[in-house]
């Protein structure tokens, strides 16, 4: 996004008319946004739901997940650059009516064999939704709001929006309860306040006609695609396969060739030079890093207790409850420290505890008790939650000479497609360890290899909401060893989800490493122009 200090009066517009409202235009923005925050925790829930109605793998729910992820990772910083180009208030309209629209065709999805597709291709309409949204709607706040005003604004946007991530579990496992169609649904009343409340704001048009960097965008939308369908697709394709190399490392080339680019360019997509700061880049690899947990925990955390613990999908939004309050916690003395010490210490407090809480709730998951794991479910959230806001706010107020949206949009980049990444990856390991697995439990109970591969393979591709009321169907000696070792299968999978938390432990281990590398200088009122004051929590 370019520069938008210059516009931080809420006077006339450029189209004239009255001043805007700055509270309706802030709550309007905050409706807009919370869809996007929501959105990425509440489809967890229903996961299993809807892969046991439509038929679909495990690998295929995965992406119907990933394909919003990595299409808002993709184009976020198109959607910054155009809100500049066109308009903030327009592109804000656009990206919402996008957004639910998408959400609404999602939720009539046709129970046939083009639902992998169609969910697929409106998921990632609705990540393209978001991307044109947040940008435009983050500038929108900046715009409306004077300098002395601009920072508890912000605050209150990226600490309320942020904190809806929880509402999702919550909200999917009790419209899960109805039909996990009303996940999608829900998103209609909260787009219609959020357009009301645009038109009665009276946001001024505001754009300027700039170059829009259309070869930047195509080089970021592939280099990403192309790398997380590598890793995604290598549970089916096999490690050993060329087309894995090759997505994943041509995506990785394709990402080297957009960086290289962006700074020959005059007018880029996404100004790079920000990273020479050190705090800067120091937030944006604690940020990746912490993002390879965070968001695909709700899916992997979901299916866990829905198939090993056969939780109901209420029950399983309860368990990520105890996340949310160690989340909720944390945030609020992560802030105090950003305010007083400056980031590095919550940084490193943050990696440091989420690390810990990840491998041992890891190490309790074959317990096969929610009662047992609570207490490490939220030490990993209150080390998630001492970390998350100061990174992203330290960041944005390194901002140099960029604006508040440009650091955002290159945060906000980095945190989806670390998120899509995640997801990619560690499905890819729970599909190959649950195979294994499960192969050795049917081979000691006397079915031959290849047979038990197969099966076991249909098995870890066919995640169900709750094993014990859908056995496997089948009279054959085989169909009656699967449904007898149904408690032993139950085990492999949780033995398997171990392999992903320890993985998300060693995230945020490589995370605290970064954290130490961060030069501790805090950004103070004296360090910034007039017009370019630090945001504080």
């Amino acid at each position: 996004m370019a520069d938008t200090t210059e516009r931080s009066g809420p006077g006339p517009g450029a189209s004239g008319s009255a001043a805007p409202h700055q509270t309706l235009a802030l709550v309007a923005m905050m409706f807009a946004v919370s869809m996007t925050f929501i959105d990425q925790t509440i489809v967890a829930i229903a996961a299993p739901s809807i892969v046991d109605e439509l038929g679909l793998s495990s690998s295929g729910m995965q992406w119907v997940v990933n394909a919003y992820l990595l299409a808002l990772a993709a184009f976020f910083a198109l959607g910054g650059r155009l809100a500049d180009i066109l308009g903030h208030r327009r592109m804000a309209v656009t990206g919402t009516l996008l957004f639910v629209v998408s959400s609404v065709l999602c939720g009539c999805v046709p129970d046939d064999g083009f639902a992998l597709g169609w969910l697929i291709a409106f998921r990632a309409t609705q990540g393209l939704g978001a991307a044109l949204m947040f940008p435009a709607a983050l500038a929108v706040v900046i715009a409306v709001f004077p300098v002395d005003k601009r920072g508890r604004a912000l605050a209150l946007f990226f600490g309320l929006t942020g904190a809806l991530t929880a509402l999702g579990p919550l909200l999917g496992g009790w419209l899960t309860g109805w039909t996990w169609r009303a996940i999608f649904w829900v998103n209609v009343p909260v787009a219609i306040v959020a357009l009301v409340l645009t038109a009665l704001a009276r946001i001024p048009h505001q754009a300027r006609r700039e170059r829009l960097d259309v070869p930047g965008a195509v080089l970021v939308a592939v280099g990403m695609g192309l790398s997380v369908l590598g890793l995604q697709q290598a549970s089916a394709w096999g490690w050993s396969s060329v087309a894995t190399w090759a997505c994943i490392i041509g995506g990785l080339a394709v990402l080297v060739l957009f960086c290289a680019y962006e700074l020959r360019v005059d007018e880029p997509l996404i100004k790079l030079h920000v990273f020479r700061d050190k705090a800067f880049s120091v937030d944006a690899a604690v940020l990746f890093f912490a993002m390879l947990a965070f968001v695909p925990l709700f899916f992997f955390a979901s299916v866990y207790a829905q198939v090993s613990l056969s939780a109901s999908p209420n029950q399983a939004a309860l368990f990520l409850l105890y996340f949310f309050i160690g989340f909720a916690i944390a945030s609020q003395w992560g802030g105090r420290i950003l305010d007083e010490r400056g980031a590095r210490p919550a940084l490193k407090l943050g990696t440091a505890l989420g690390a810990v809480g990840f491998a041992l709730w890891a190490n309790k998951l074959t317990d096969l008790s929610m009662h047992d794991q609570w207490p490490y479910v939220a030490l990993a959230g209150a080390g998630i939650g001492f970390l998350l806001a100061p990174a992203s706010t330290d960041a944005v107020n390194r901002s140099l000479n960029a604006s508040y949206g440009e650091v955002t949009g290159i945060t906000q980049t980095v945190r989806n497609y670390a998120a899509a990444v995640g997801l990619a990856v560690y499905g890819t390991i729970l599909t190959h360890v649950t195979t294994d697995k499960v192969v050795e439990t049917l081979t000691s109970k006397g079915v031959p290899d290849a047979t038990a591969r197969d099966v076991a393979r249909d098995i870890s591709e066919s995640v169900t909401g709750n094993p014990d009321g859908q056995a496997p169907s089948g009279e054959g000696p085989v169909g009656t060893v699967v449904r007898d070792s149904t408690d032993a299968i139950r085990m492999d999978f949780a033995e398997a989800n171990q392999w992903v938390f320890y993985g998300m432990a060693i995230a945020l281990g490589i995370g605290f490493l970064c954290a130490l590398r961060h030069p501790g200088t805090r950004v103070t009122e004296e360090k910034r122009t007039p017009d370019r004051q630090p945001v504080h929590h």
